[in-house]
């Protein structure tokens, strides 16, 4: 396996910047996800990895050396597309066997590889099939196969779960992680899926409008979201995010949203001073309490627009003074349109955002 360093990464065409000075390094045995919207970059940058795709400016470093004037192939490198790219005419063996034997890489090493590999996808049984007799999910895992016979330092996978329904991406996902664990390759994975991101990854890079935005460990970019987009894109459903202005009072902050007017706790303006401007405070859906709380808390009055049970628990709309916010709640009680509920937002689950970066709302509240 390798690792992979970027250092100043851009990419200009035409019609203006794509990607602009990313750097970023993957140690061995990390999976590591590129995540965000369509256009944010992340399928341009995987192909510059690759070598299919030229940069304007920065390098690419391959277990610390420069790979960027090496062709794909001398990178040692195998890629999974979003779609399969099977070799129609020919079996799953074939299929397989085809990249090893471009290389002239003997028979025997050859077999010995299709075997193990197919042990491990559980794909024995399909191996003398033709790929229109195979299911997506099976063409899928010939699709990694191919990739992993040829036992390469680095893997790079473009969307490759998004052609299966849900069912059998879900199956697939939970199949893709235990197989890395086993390998301890070396994966980065673009994806627009956040569940995928959340669920796979070892480190999440989110991206948009070419930059990296955040690049941490699941779980800190959720707890620790860098700014408000990262706070919106992950979660669901996302994060509630108000716009308002933040004012200093006695050493106590006060938001100012709409008419209406929350005390933030009073050691909240510590990373600002006497800040007074615009801010975003935000909260998730699951951390809105609907019982009173003995923590501190914003204590608010909300009316229930639309209420969508999911069985499990229920995802609430609601409307407060001209602003709306999202509750997910346990699925009792149920609570129908046009009721009112008392709702409660803990201080420690607040987020603080001034000038597109977090600011720390209470004592100690760093990862």
């Amino acid at each position: 396996m390798a690792n992979l360093e970027m250092r100043g990464i851009s990419k200009r065409f035409d019609k203006g910047l794509v990607l602009d000075n990313i750097s970023l390094k993957v140690p061995d045995g990390t999976f590591a996800i590129l995540l965000g919207p369509s256009g944010c970059g992340k399928s341009t940058l995987l192909r510059i990895i690759a070598g299919l795709e030229s940069h304007t400016s920065g390098q690419v470093f391959i277990d610390g050396a420069p790979v960027d004037r090496l062709s794909p192939a001398a990178r040692d490198i195998a890629m999974v597309f979003q779609h399969y790219a099977l070799y129609p005419h020919l079996s799953v063996r074939e299929n397989l066997a085809f990249g090893l034997s471009m290389r002239k890489t003997p028979r025997h090493v050859i077999e010995e590889r299709i075997a193990d590999t197919a042990q491990l996808l559980n794909i024995q049984e399909l191996l003398d099939r033709k790929p229109k007799d195979l299911s997506g999910g099976q063409r899928q895992r010939v699709a990694m196969g191919r990739a992993m016979v040829r036992k390469p330092k680095l893997f790079l996978f473009d969307e490759p779960l998004s052609n299966l329904d849900a069912q059998l991406r879900t199956n697939t996902r939970i199949e893709l992680k235990k197989l890395q664990q086993r390998l301890g390759a070396t994966i980065i994975y673009v994806t627009h899926d956040q569940v995928e991101a959340m669920t796979l990854g070892d480190v999440v890079v989110v991206m948009d409008g070419g930059h990296i935005q955040q690049a941490d460990p699941p779980h800190q970019t959720y707890l620790y979201p860098a700014n408000p987009f990262v706070a919106s894109f992950i979660g669901t459903p996302p994060m509630n995010l108000w716009q308002g202005r933040l004012r200093q009072e006695g050493g106590t902050g006060i938001f100012l949203v709409g008419g209406l007017e929350w005390t933030l706790p009073p050691f909240a303006m510590g990373d600002t001073g006497s800040f007074a401007g615009h801010a975003v405070l935000g909260i998730r859906p699951e951390d809105i309490r609907l019982e009173p709380t003995t923590r501190p808390a914003i204590h608010i009055e909300a009316s229930i627009d639309l209420n969508e049970d999911l069985g499990a628990d229920q995802i609430i709309h609601c409307s407060m003074m001209g602003e709306s916010l999202v509750v997910r709640a346990s699925q009792r009680p149920l609570v129908s349109p046009g009721q009112t509920l008392s709702l409660f937002l803990p201080h420690d689950k607040l987020h603080l955002f001034i000038d597109d970066r977090r600011i720390n709302l209470l004592p100690n509240s760093d990862p």
